[in-house]
């Protein structure tokens, strides 16, 4: 068994053109983004103004990290402390934590085996009286049935919020993801779409939910030196109500993913000729399971995911023990004790009370996660999956053998 030898953390380097607008902008010292020359745009405006463009959404805004843009979303469509806001119970750790940090209370909505938030339980829980808003996570870049999840939450008056981390240049039904809920947030840290170490956009048609969210990201009532911004008219009452929380994007981060911007689609078609590849050296191997990606999803794969639905806690261990050794890093959600990124429900102790979501215990206790970087090729892809099948037979022999 030859071993990989490449990182599955090295991200591509930035474009030399984003490196010169980065210098161009240090050399001129103007980092904040209301630091600028009379009539002259900033680089975080332009930005904002073509993020808006190629979403397709009237208005967004350059936020200091996608967590940030989550907080303020909730705050912007009225979430109040204590308010019940249902999530993904298959997310990661900020998604929740957003929602603890608005004073609201996380109510987790059951997965479904191709890790999708469950309908079934959204339409059951999304009924309650007391239950007004959804913070949905297209985790790990899995769109639910969009048309059937907007149909459910206006049936129920449930305020959508969009978590779109991992689906930046995806869509459903030709309908890009961040433009069906009624916000959206976005996420340009390193390991999403496109990188600018931390950083992230709120989306958003709506002009209150917009002036509110400049005003929190601290605009020092410069709300008129943004282009992807309602009238200021909308900021009339607005701006003596709203607190100013400060989480603004500077003009150096926004120098640097305005080229990577311009290559996005690009790179979604990069990241799923990668995804494919994998996909077909996984799927012969009996006993692993991939999920099942619907026709009317254009998804990217960015990352992928499969389970061993036969094998117990202990075998899947050792399972991702040697693909390690091997050079093959795996994430598993189904571990106990949380590493990295990979924590579970039950490892958010602050939640008021654990509930009970079996479903989502089943389908995590076996699931494995795995980033595909653009630094790789496809070659790379084969000797992985190669190496994913020694391991699954040595370790796990034939399905069942736990």
């Amino acid at each position: 068994m030859t071993k990989f030898n490449k990182s599955f953390t090295q991200q591509e380097s930035i474009p030399e053109d984003g490196i010169a607008q980065a210098i161009d902008v240090m050399r001129s010292g103007r980092l904040h983004r209301y630091n600028s020359l009379a009539g002259e745009p900033t680089e975080t405006e332009l930005l904002e103004q073509e993020f808006a463009a190629y979403l397709g959404s009237r208005y967004s805004l350059a936020c200091a990290s996608g967590g940030y843009a989550l907080h303020i979303a909730m705050r912007t469509v009225g979430v109040q402390s204590g308010d019940k806001v249902l999530c993904n119970a298959f997310t990661l750790a900020p998604v929740p934590g957003a929602i603890n940090n608005a004073g609201a209370v996380p109510m987790l909505v059951e997965t479904t085996d191709d890790y999708t938030i469950d309908l079934d339980d959204l339409e059951l829980k999304a009924a309650a009286d007391d239950v007004h808003y959804l913070l949905l996570s297209h985790m790990r870049g899995h769109l639910a049935d969009m048309d059937r999840l907007m149909s459910i939450c206006e049936r129920h008056q449930v305020t959508v919020i969009e978590d779109c981390a991992h689906t930046m240049g995806a869509s459903w039904n030709g309908r890009k993801s961040g433009t069906f809920g009624r916000v959206a947030c976005f996420s340009t840290q390193t390991y999403k779409h496109i990188n600018s170490g931390e950083g992230g956009f709120l989306t958003t048609d709506d002009d209150d939910v917009m002036a509110k969210a400049i005003i929190y990201s601290g605009s020092y009532m410069l709300f008129d030196r943004h282009l992807a911004a309602p009238p200021k008219e909308a900021f009339a009452r607005i701006r003596f109500e709203t607190p100013n929380y400060s989480g603004r994007m500077d003009n150096l981060r926004a120098a640097i993913l305005r080229p990577q911007l311009k290559n996005l689609d690009e790179q979604c078609r990069r990241w799923n000729q990668l995804y494919n590849v994998t996909a077909e050296g996984l799927s012969p191997i009996e006993g692993i399971r991939l999920p099942v990606r619907p026709a009317a999803e254009l998804f990217v794969g960015s990352s992928i995911q499969f389970s061993l639905p036969e094998q117990d806690p202990a075998t899947i261990a050792r399972f991702i023990t040697r693909c390690g050794e091997q050079g093959v890093p795996l994430k598993w959600f189904g571990d106990a004790d949380p590493k990295g990124y990979t924590s579970r429900f039950d490892s958010w102790q602050y939640l008021d009370s654990m509930p009970d979501l079996p479903e989502t215990r089943r389908v995590l206790a076996t699931m494995c996660d795995m980033r595909l970087p653009l630094t790789f090729v496809e070659t790379d892809c084969r000797q992985i999956t190669r190496i994913i099948a020694e391991v699954f037979e040595e370790v796990c022999g034939s399905p069942g053998n736990g």
